[in-house]
């Protein structure tokens, strides 16, 4: 069972939840102004199996698949991030997962890059790194093997081949989470 009350297995139910957010409210543009047209109504969707970051050891998502949705509106991302067929025996423990600017390789960590930062493409120097500048979708392993996790973002992710990552810890203060375990590919 998922944190919401039922078996998440499909990416229809996660739109499921996002139509219920939207519709609740829970999704509210916080400007009065009307966004550009590349920053509205664009949903972007990614399914399947992790690819592994560690093949030469065995870890909790070796067997997982995992589903994202993000709902691009108004100059805001609202991100869901679903993963099953984790190791059990992990259950209770916390995992930090991100969106990466570069794309998921099976067996190569490095390939992702850094975290998508909001600040870092705008140019800001030094970039600011929070929850607020950066797509943080940490989640706690469920005794069933899942993890759910659900993030608003007041920016609109730029297109390319990316992926979100599942790293060993979960996110500190600064942004940093350990190790990078698994990946997903994401390319919109």
């Amino acid at each position: 069972m998922d944190p919401i009350g039922g078996d998440m297995t499909s990416t229809k139910h996660t739109a499921a939840i996002a139509a219920v957010l939207l519709t609740a409210g829970l999704f509210a543009p916080t400007t009065a102004q009307a966004a550009p047209a590349h920053q509205t109504g664009k949903v972007v969707t990614a399914h399947g199996n992790l690819r592994d970051l560690q093949p030469t050891t065995a870890g909790p998502f070796d067997h997982a698949r995992a589903t994202l949705l993000m709902i691009q509106h108004r100059g805001r991302s609202l991100v869901i991030l679903q993963v099953r067929g984790i190791n059990r025996a992990v259950a209770g423990q916390d995992f930090g997962a991100h969106l990466h600017v570069g794309p998921c390789v099976t067996g190569d960590g490095a390939a992702a890059g850094p975290h998508y930062n909001s600040d870092t493409v705008a140019g800001r120097v030094p970039p600011r790194v929070n929850d607020m500048t950066e797509v943080w979708l940490d989640f706690e392993v469920t005794r069933a093997g899942t993890g759910f996790a659900i993030t608003q973002v007041p920016f609109i992710p730029l297109p390319g081949r990316r992926s979100v990552v599942i790293h060993q810890e979960p996110t500190d203060s600064q942004g940093a989470a350990g190790p990078r375990l698994a990946c997903l590919p994401v390319s919109w």
